[in-house]
């Protein structure tokens, strides 16, 4: 097995990504991107194809990427809409996977460190 992140955010997920929950099963579609620290990172796509890679597995952690860039674990990644403010039976709202706490962020890119079988 083997722990794969993801970047899942910006106008890409808030346009038309899904929700995301820890330990959920997912199948994700991804784009290789080189970021500006030199390293090869695979963002989730509604829109890009073809795409590089599918990643497929189980969710084990969602985080919050805050301005900064310092990450926080969430208990779930809210679907575009909800980040929004359309999604009638979610509100979008952050907390905290052992707390419950609200958490206040204007992050808007999230990783989501999925656990492959291979």
């Amino acid at each position: 097995m083997a722990d794969v992140v993801v970047e899942v955010g910006g106008w890409e997920h808030q346009c038309c990504g899904e929700a995301i929950e820890r330990d959920q099963l997912v199948d994700l579609e991804c784009i290789r991107h080189r970021g500006a620290d030199g390293r090869e990172h695979l963002v989730e796509s509604h829109h890009d194809f073809p795409v590089d890679e599918r990643v497929r597995g189980r969710v084990v952690d969602v985080q919050v990427v805050h301005h900064g860039g310092v990450a926080r674990p969430v208990l779930c990644l809210p679907s575009g809409g909800a980040l929004r403010g359309v999604d009638e039976d979610d509100d979008g709202h952050l907390e905290d996977p052992w707390t419950g706490e609200v958490i206040t962020s204007t992050g808007e890119e999230f990783l989501v460190t999925v656990r492959t079988p291979r």
